[in-house]
């Protein structure tokens, strides 16, 4: 029997979290925080299958598509020591499904969110 799961936790500065970090970490990638100097590079990280940016239409910004400028950009924006910086959004979708049918809820739940 297939069961899906749906968590969503916020990212705050409050708690001691960076925007920047926990996307480098959910990204597998390498990043670095302007606002700290620190370079944080999750780039031997396993596991991750899919890791995309989904933007709106309108938004015409060349560093929207760039992912250190984009988190750069939004660790910036908030001023308060105890910012919510972003949500994360985790979706546990069943090893039963094929990837046409990942594919097709990852299309379902961008037109939610």
């Amino acid at each position: 029997m297939a069961i899906y799961h749906c968590s969503i936790k916020p990212i705050s500065r409050g708690a001691g979290q960076s925007i920047v970090a926990a996307a480098a970490y959910r990204h597998a990638c390498k990043l670095e925080d302007s606002r700290t100097g620190e370079v944080y590079d999750f780039t031997r990280k396993r596991g991750v299958i899919f890791s995309e940016i989904y933007s709106p239409d309108h938004a015409h910004a060349s560093w929207v598509q760039n992912r250190e400028q984009l988190w750069n950009h939004a660790e910036a924006a908030e001023k308060r020591k105890d910012a919510r910086l972003g949500r994360e959004i985790l979706f546990a979708l069943p090893s039963e499904l094929t990837e046409i049918g990942r594919a097709s809820c990852r299309e379902r739940v961008y037109r939610l969110v």
